[in-house]
């Protein structure tokens, strides 16, 4: 039986943020697997997020070859509303591979990078924009996660490894709120196909001499759906992307001398 789609007219419920500063155009990236709970709130608050702070916008969902019925939630979407774009993957290939085809789907002058999984208040993304005129890129640090115990210590431990090895100073380097410009974005060459893909894109990025500043943000439970991000066989991948990967990175962080 289909679903029925929410109104996705009605403002979010979560807290008031007022920046007051605006962009001329975003793309919103949604990459999705199994999220047919989530989806339609999450592209409902990122339509939101987006009228508050860009001129124009649109709103791409991935859908990383999902098992449920994410894809034709995402399709619905897409016939309704101008703004959303749908891309499919007709096999799950991993996070950092649904962002990159994200990323070569985008349009617009700023890229937002988030997930669809409603853990955040996209409408925070202002606090984000509001950073633009100090840095080049502006990326969210969580202020309190709220993640299964195990997974926040895994979380903590794999940041501090990261940090370490490739001499980032952020406290959270895969928060899933991330502003680009959109040609800086486009012009980095990411190779990382799971859970790797944001330390990669933060150490190149820093690489091409851009500057990056950390804003703190709310974090929320998830309510539906089963997150992934902690599963043996995602933590095993990032694993081997490290190991893969490492000397690129290592050479990435020799350019910023």
């Amino acid at each position: 039986m289909t679903q029925p789609l929410p109104d996705l007219s009605a403002a979010a419920p979560r807290a008031h943020v007022d920046e007051g500063r605006s962009i001329s155009g975003l793309s919103i990236l949604l990459p999705c697997f199994n999220e047919e709970g989530n989806l339609a709130q999450a592209v409902r608050d990122a339509m939101v997020a987006a009228e508050r702070v860009s001129r124009r916008h649109e709103i791409i969902v991935v859908d990383d070859g999902s098992h449920d019925s994410t894809a034709d939630i995402g399709a619905r979407l897409a016939q309704t509303h101008p703004s959303v774009r749908l891309v499919i993957h007709l096999s799950n290939r991993g996070y950092g591979a649904a962002v990159r085809t994200g990323i070569a789907a985008a349009t617009m002058p700023y890229v937002l990078i988030t997930d669809a999984d409603l853990q955040f208040d996209l409408r925070e993304a202002e606090r984000l924009v509001a950073r633009l005129d100090i840095a080049d890129v502006v990326v969210g640090h969580r202020l309190r996660r709220n993640d299964p115990a195990g997974r926040r210590g895994a979380a903590s431990a794999w940041n501090a490894l990261v940090c370490k090895l490739y001499g980032l100073d952020l406290q959270d380097v895969d928060c899933a709120l991330k502003l680009f410009p959109r040609e800086l974005i486009q012009g980095i060459e990411l190779d990382s196909d799971g859970a790797l893909f944001s330390t990669e894109l933060l150490v190149k990025t820093l690489a091409t001499g851009a500057r990056i500043f950390e804003v703190g943000v709310h974090h929320y439970p998830r309510t539906s759906g089963r997150a992934t991000g902690g599963s043996p066989r995602v933590v095993a991948r990032a694993f081997r992307e490290l190991v893969r990967f490492h000397w690129a990175l290592r050479r990435a962080t020799a350019q910023r001398g």
